[in-house]
């Protein structure tokens, strides 16, 4: 069962404003309130402030990056259940190793579509099949 749409909560962490807004609509259209961050320390900081459940994050970022965002969160118990998903253009198989094992849930290449973001959110059991808009199929 999905959770309800008023308690749904993500965080977009990535350095270029547009492709946050990208997800973040997407997100929006799926049910979520969503917070944007642009490096990986201004992510931890929002991420404790908004209390998401699923935070969207870009491997490449100044100050921070996403492996290591990832990293941070997992060493945090207090963390345990914030599901991460690594959006990226690394395409590279030992990127995308190092990011699961670092403790990401998934892996999502850039570019990507609307409805291949609401299938990884539906693997993360964040989303069901019947959540997904129309327009987002």
């Amino acid at each position: 069962m999905a959770v309800e749409a008023s308690t749904r909560r993500a965080l977009v962490v990535d350095d270029s404003r547009a492709i946050r807004r990208i997800i973040g609509r997407t997100l929006n259209g799926l049910g979520f309130a969503v917070a944007e961050a642009a490096d990986g320390r201004e992510g931890l900081v929002r991420l404790d402030e908004s209390d998401a459940e699923v935070v969207l994050v870009d491997w490449n970022m100044p100050e921070m990056g996403g492996l290591e965002f990832v990293r941070a969160v997992r060493a945090d118990p207090g963390r345990a259940e914030v599901r991460l998903l690594v959006v990226t253009s690394e395409a590279e198989l030992g990127h995308m190793v190092e990011a699961l094992e670092a403790g990401a849930d998934e892996y999502l290449m850039k570019p990507f579509t609307p409805a291949a973001l609401s299938d990884k959110l539906a693997l993360l059991g964040l989303v069901e099949a019947a959540d997904v808009p129309p327009a987002l199929t």
